[in-house]
């Protein structure tokens, strides 16, 4: 039996759930870490979504 969802479908929801959840913390990481709050913000979005992108077995059905 094929497993629906690998690995990287996981990690990249992981990873956009802590990016959730760093946005109702941001006002308290911004003054602990400052602008850096942002970046780690951005750079847990961004994981994340790499990860879900790389999980796609199939390929665009839209034109180049």
């Amino acid at each position: 039996m094929r497993q629906k969802h690998s690995a990287n479908f996981w990690i990249g929801n992981l990873l956009l759930g802590l990016a959730l959840v760093s946005m109702f913390f941001l006002d308290r990481l911004w003054e602990l870490m400052g602008a850096w709050a942002m970046g780690l913000w951005m750079a847990l979005a961004g994981a994340g979504m790499y990860f879900l992108m790389t999980d796609k077995d199939t390929p665009s059905s839209f034109p180049d």
